[in-house]
């Protein structure tokens, strides 16, 4: 049964809801670039260096013919592209265009912008505390670095 909202939810809930408000973001920015929130996802991915295929599915959680789709899709509009893996020359790895790298630059502002939005009636300290709690749950779980803090490597940090 529905509870009403009384402001007060667990952290399952929680977790689980803020992962619907973050996916809504991309979709929102995506839509206004014309990608996929599953592409922006690749697009950001793919901003801090070129990936293997099966690195892009372990970090995406995608299967290998998910990941394929998404990758033939994303080049298939200029964003992307397979060129030969230096370490292993039976592999590929997947790099942004220049195209690509201009709309993956242009998506990961925007998300970006939208996403500080979010928490924007929390006071600095609890945005602090909400940024060092949830890191603490991102690093127990060992999440891979699919999204880089614009003062850590993102495309702001990196055009200045």
């Amino acid at each position: 049964m529905d509870k009403p909202d009384d402001g007060q939810i667990g952290v399952v809930a929680a977790l689980v809801r803020s992962s619907f408000l973050v996916n809504a973001v991309y979709a929102e920015s995506g839509r206004e670039y014309g990608l996929t929130p599953q592409q922006g996802q690749l697009l950001c991915v793919l901003m801090a260096r070129p990936h293997g295929m099966s690195e892009l599915g372990a970090m995406l959680k995608l299967a290998k013919s998910s990941l394929t789709g998404l990758v033939d899709r994303t080049e298939r509009n200029g964003l992307v592209r397979r060129e030969p893996d230096p370490q292993d020359a039976r592999a590929v790895q997947v790099a942004l265009t220049a195209h690509g790298s201009k709309v993956a630059r242009e998506f990961y502002t925007e998300t970006c912008r939208r996403i500080e939005e979010l928490p924007g009636s929390l006071s600095p300290a609890d945005r602090g505390t909400l940024a060092d709690l949830l890191g603490r749950v991102v690093l127990d779980n060992e999440v891979p670095v699919v999204f880089l803090e614009p003062d850590e490597g993102g495309p702001a940090a990196r055009d200045h």
